[in-house]
């Protein structure tokens, strides 16, 4: 195995455990912004800053302010000294149409992630935005 492909697998693992940080009960995702080898930003699924951490509400559907973790690790980012220009991003999911615009316009060339979201415009739109794309599926052995 490449040295890329250990390093590729031991940031999925870590977003896999920042996603364990979400309230939210449908789905927990988690997202990690690497920049020259360094964690420049992470980000989970969730409400808003000063909101209650209960992501859906009473009919179990997710409310609409709930931000996505991608989102969530770029918005981190923004309140930062650090910039996303041509940094990794790792996903436990792959992003949905409207945060696939964020990551491009955040400057992110490379995305890594493990599950396909049911919605695969954002990854097109990435696609065509010349985002280099990979899905590792497997996270079991490094060698």
């Amino acid at each position: 195995m490449d040295k890329q492909r250990k390093y590729d697998i031991a940031y999925l693992r870590m977003a896999c455990e920042w996603a364990k940080l979400s309230y939210c009960k449908r789905r927990q995702v988690g997202a990690l912004i690497v920049k020259d080898r360094m964690i420049i930003s992470d980000g989970y699924n969730g409400t808003p800053s000063g909101f209650e951490n209960i992501c859906e509400d009473e009919e179990g559907l997710t409310k609409w302010y709930v931000l996505h973790a991608e989102a969530n690790a770029i918005l981190k980012v923004a309140g930062s000294t650090h910039s996303c220009w041509g940094a990794t991003l790792y996903l436990t999911m792959s992003p949905c149409k409207d945060c696939s615009k964020l990551i491009h316009q955040a400057g992110i060339k490379r995305l890594v992630y493990i599950q396909g979201y049911k919605d695969d415009s954002g990854l097109r739109f990435l696609e065509k935005a010349g985002v280099d794309i990979q899905q590792i599926t497997d996270l079991g052995s490094e060698e």
